[in-house]
């Protein structure tokens, strides 16, 4: 039963990066990122009682801003946010940040919460400057850690883990490609999300837009009470 539910993930993943992925990658070289479709949420807000499961995360274990060794199992019995970003981002980053930090603040009090971030340039991005990043930024909160480790390692991770686009891009703005999406991971570690209005999982969150920021937050508080 198992290989079959692990089938049935992999179909869906496969399906979704078949059908969205070259969206995403088009709308990111044109300085559009996934807008007025599913991925973004816009216009298809469903609020629910009940989220799909998807999934387990995928297993990681990267360096945070602190020089110490994060894997997921310091997210074991938290619900989490995960999300991919570079700190010289010129371009949707900012927005990420400010959205992820309302995020934060909303869940400031919960034990049970934390967020990961990860840095698709890590040869730029070592703790120190992660570091100074976060504290520019003004976090504060120990659950909230900025991840780093080596590139091809944290690309896999995106594109085949978590099937969120990343890439190298010296056309880019900033010369790296990623998408505006948020993961939410469960508890017991696994992919969590609401449905859309035609009842077909979201997959992901938009943090770019408020509708996907409000949707997450609303799920988190759905999470933290299983």
């Amino acid at each position: 039963m198992k290989n079959k539910s692990y089938i049935g993930i992999s179909l869906i993943v496969l399906i979704f990066g078949i059908i969205f992925i070259p969206k995403i990658i088009d709308r990111i070289k044109n300085g559009s990122v996934v807008q007025n479709d599913r991925m973004s949420l816009s216009n298809e807000i469903v609020k629910t009682d009940a989220l799909v499961k998807i999934g387990p995360a995928p297993k990681f274990e990267l360096t945070d801003q602190n020089n110490i060794k994060i894997s997921n199992k310091e997210y074991a019995g938290k619900v989490y946010v995960m999300e991919f970003f570079f700190s010289t981002c010129p371009s949707i980053c900012p927005i990420m940040n400010k959205n992820m930090i309302e995020v934060e603040k909303t869940f400031a009090n919960e034990k049970n919460f934390g967020i990961a971030s990860v840095t698709i340039n890590p040869d730029n991005d070592t703790p120190e400057v992660l570091k100074a990043h976060a504290e520019k930024l003004g976090i504060t909160s120990q659950n909230w850690h900025f991840l780093t480790g080596n590139k091809e390692y944290i690309f896999n991770l995106a594109n085949k883990g978590f099937n969120l686009y990343v890439g190298e891009n010296n056309k880019a703005i900033g010369n790296f490609e990623h998408s505006g999406l948020f993961a939410l991971i469960d508890k017991n570690g696994n992919i969590r999300c609401r449905k859309d209005k035609q009842g077909n999982p979201i997959l992901y969150y938009d943090g770019l837009e408020k509708p996907g920021v409000d949707a997450i937050k609303e799920d988190i508080n759905l999470l933290l009470k299983e």
